[in-house]
Protein backbone atom coordinates (compact mmCIF):
# COMPACT_ATOMS: atom_id res chain seq x y z
CA UNK A 1 0.00 0.00 0.00
CA UNK A 2 2.14 2.91 -1.76
CA UNK A 3 -0.37 5.19 -3.28
CA UNK A 4 -1.05 8.04 -1.12
CA UNK A 5 -5.29 8.43 -1.92
CA UNK A 6 -7.98 11.10 -0.59
CA UNK A 7 -11.21 9.78 0.75
CA UNK A 8 -14.35 11.98 -0.35
CA UNK A 9 -17.68 11.44 0.96
CA UNK A 10 -20.49 13.21 -1.27
CA UNK A 11 -22.99 16.03 0.72
CA UNK A 12 -25.89 16.77 -0.47
CA UNK A 13 -27.61 19.94 0.03
CA UNK A 14 -31.34 20.78 -0.70
CA UNK A 15 -32.40 23.36 -3.10
CA UNK A 16 -35.10 25.75 -3.36
CA UNK A 17 -36.58 23.75 -6.34
CA UNK A 18 -36.68 20.17 -5.47
CA UNK A 19 -33.14 19.56 -6.31
CA UNK A 20 -30.03 19.34 -4.45
CA UNK A 21 -26.37 20.62 -4.95
CA UNK A 22 -23.73 18.45 -4.70
CA UNK A 23 -20.16 19.14 -2.75
CA UNK A 24 -17.57 16.48 -2.02
CA UNK A 25 -15.91 16.54 1.22
CA UNK A 26 -12.51 15.28 2.39
CA UNK A 27 -12.89 12.80 4.84
CA UNK A 28 -9.08 10.83 5.08
CA UNK A 29 -5.90 10.82 3.81
CA UNK A 30 -5.05 7.08 3.31
CA UNK A 31 -2.46 5.01 1.89
CA UNK A 32 -3.58 2.40 -0.66
CA UNK A 33 -2.53 -0.23 -3.44
CA UNK A 34 -4.43 0.51 -6.40
CA UNK A 35 -4.24 -1.80 -9.03
CA UNK A 36 -6.12 -2.46 -12.60
CA UNK A 37 -8.90 -4.93 -13.27
CA UNK A 38 -8.46 -6.52 -16.17
CA UNK A 39 -12.11 -7.67 -16.26
CA UNK A 40 -14.43 -4.73 -16.59
CA UNK A 41 -13.78 -2.17 -18.78
CA UNK A 42 -16.56 -0.52 -21.37
CA UNK A 43 -17.60 2.27 -23.42
CA UNK A 44 -20.49 4.02 -23.46
CA UNK A 45 -22.43 6.86 -23.96
CA UNK A 46 -23.88 9.51 -21.59
CA UNK A 47 -24.67 13.50 -22.49
CA UNK A 48 -24.00 12.56 -26.16
CA UNK A 49 -20.61 11.91 -25.63
CA UNK A 50 -18.53 8.37 -25.80
CA UNK A 51 -16.84 7.28 -21.95
CA UNK A 52 -14.22 4.79 -21.65
CA UNK A 53 -14.88 3.66 -17.98
CA UNK A 54 -11.76 1.33 -16.56
CA UNK A 55 -12.22 -0.41 -13.14
CA UNK A 56 -9.75 -1.27 -10.35
CA UNK A 57 -9.24 -2.53 -7.37
CA UNK A 58 -8.10 -0.40 -4.16
CA UNK A 59 -6.88 -2.02 -1.51
CA UNK A 60 -6.45 -0.12 2.11
CA UNK A 61 -6.42 -0.79 5.67
CA UNK A 62 -9.89 -1.83 7.24
CA UNK A 63 -12.37 1.73 7.56
CA UNK A 64 -16.13 1.40 8.18
CA UNK A 65 -17.35 4.51 6.80
CA UNK A 66 -16.18 3.60 3.11
CA UNK A 67 -19.72 3.55 0.94
CA UNK A 68 -21.00 3.81 -2.47
CA UNK A 69 -21.51 7.61 -1.39
CA UNK A 70 -18.03 8.34 -1.68
CA UNK A 71 -14.65 8.59 -4.23
CA UNK A 72 -10.77 8.55 -3.57
CA UNK A 73 -9.01 11.33 -5.75
CA UNK A 74 -5.15 10.46 -7.06
CA UNK A 75 -4.58 13.80 -8.23
CA UNK A 76 -6.65 14.81 -10.90
CA UNK A 77 -8.05 11.30 -11.05
CA UNK A 78 -10.87 10.43 -9.44
CA UNK A 79 -11.94 7.18 -8.35
CA UNK A 80 -16.13 6.56 -7.52
CA UNK A 81 -16.99 3.91 -5.01
CA UNK A 82 -18.62 1.06 -6.60
CA UNK A 83 -18.37 -1.93 -4.28
CA UNK A 84 -16.67 -2.37 -0.88
CA UNK A 85 -15.63 -5.59 0.99
CA UNK A 86 -13.97 -7.12 3.79
CA UNK A 87 -12.08 -9.85 2.24
CA UNK A 88 -11.95 -12.45 5.21
CA UNK A 89 -14.26 -11.19 7.93
CA UNK A 90 -11.59 -9.96 10.01
CA UNK A 91 -11.39 -6.04 9.73
CA UNK A 92 -7.80 -6.14 8.72
CA UNK A 93 -8.23 -4.84 5.02
CA UNK A 94 -10.77 -3.51 2.82
CA UNK A 95 -10.95 -3.76 -1.13
CA UNK A 96 -13.07 -1.71 -3.06
CA UNK A 97 -14.05 -2.06 -6.68
CA UNK A 98 -13.55 1.32 -8.17
CA UNK A 99 -14.41 2.87 -11.84
CA UNK A 100 -12.64 5.77 -13.38
CA UNK A 101 -14.62 7.17 -16.31
CA UNK A 102 -12.65 9.28 -19.15
CA UNK A 103 -14.45 11.24 -21.46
Amino acid sequence: MSRPLTLERAVDTPDDVGGFTRRWCRIARLWAAVERSQAISSERDRSDRRELAMTYRVTLRWRGDVTGNCRFRDGRRLLAVLSAADPDGRRRRLVCVVEEVTP
